[in-house]
């Protein structure tokens, strides 16, 4: 009986044993397990970056413009810009692009680096362009100069220049040393435009003499005084440095301090050593013939 007993008991135990080994060997394996051994999902491609938007080769201030500033050609260079910013701005469509804006005047303030568009500057052919370029109370006059006495193509608008007056005189009773003069009769008077041929400067097979023209800011007066000197003799223009000249003294009369006393007048004995000191040759002295006629006094008679 106790055989049969330890039987069972040895049987029970072995087929708990072998249930336990059952269990651990069928169950699943744990989660941690099942994400090691499962396969990765090859990774998503990332876009490509956009690209870029196109440039745009456009014209821009090269430094801060002042409003009511001509424009020179170094005040403007080209900038490529991209295309969503240059809406509106000028084109760099040719090499003459910047020579193309030389006289133009801003009509509002430029920061250095902006854009330039046509709304920001008045064009020399404009209409009204010479009214908006003048300041209160000052007047425009024209006058004409050759490619030398317009200082051979340097001079441009938004210039400060001298303007000097040479003559020669015609009386046959003044020395050689004072029959040509020259004079100083304007001076520190802005530019407010010159023709094209001046600004862009002169091209081969143009004729030297060919008159071109400068039109000067001036006060009522100073008009005046140019008018009357277009008839004396030949004007010239001699340009001033950006500086203001502390030794120029103020002329009351001229709005916005344009225009100066005029200097002294130089003349041709002050630069030719040769015809200084000359005077004017002693008349002749005149032939005497005296008549006598019977008791009668003598008459006389000069010749």
């Amino acid at each position: 009986m106790l055989l049969r007993v330890a039987f069972f008991v040895l049987m029970a135990i072995a087929l708990v044993g072998f249930g336990v080994v059952a269990w651990f060997t069928l169950r699943p394996p744990p989660a941690a397990q099942v994400a090691q051994v499962a396969p990765v999902a090859p990774a998503t491609p990332a876009p490509p970056p956009p690209a870029p938007p196109p440039e745009v080769r456009v014209l821009v201030s090269a430094r801060n413009i002042a409003a009511g500033a001509m424009l020179k050609p170094e005040d403007v260079i080209v900038h490529a810009v991209p295309a969503p910013q240059a809406a509106g701005a000028i084109p760099a469509e040719s090499p003459d692009a910047i020579r193309s804006l030389a006289g133009s005047m801003a009509k509002r303030a430029l920061a250095s680096g902006q854009a330039i568009r046509d709304e920001d500057i008045i064009r020399p052919t404009d209409h009204g362009f010479m009214a908006a370029a003048l300041l209160p109370g000052m007047r425009a006059i024209t006058i004409g100069v050759d490619a030398t006495s317009g200082s051979a193509g340097l001079v441009w608008p938004g210039d400060r220049v001298d303007l000097t007056l040479t003559q020669t005189l015609t009386d046959p009773a003044l020395p050689p040393g004072r029959r040509i003069s020259a004079e100083t009769i304007l001076t520190n008077v802005r530019v407010i435009a010159i023709d094209q041929q001046l600004v862009q400067g002169g091209t081969p097979g143009n004729g030297g003499s060919q008159n071109r023209t400068v039109t000067l800011e001036c006060n009522p007066e100073d008009v005046q005084r140019v008018s009357v000197a277009m008839r004396l003799g030949r004007l010239s223009l001699s340009v001033r440095a950006v500086a203001p000249d502390e030794t120029a003294g103020a002329n009351p009369t001229s709005p916005g301090n344009v225009a100066a006393p005029r200097g002294g007048s130089v003349y041709a004995r002050d630069v030719s050593a040769a015809l200084d000191g000359e005077a004017p040759p002693p008349p002749p002295a005149p032939h005497v013939i005296h008549i006598f006629h019977g008791a009668a006094d003598p008459k006389e008679f000069k010749y």
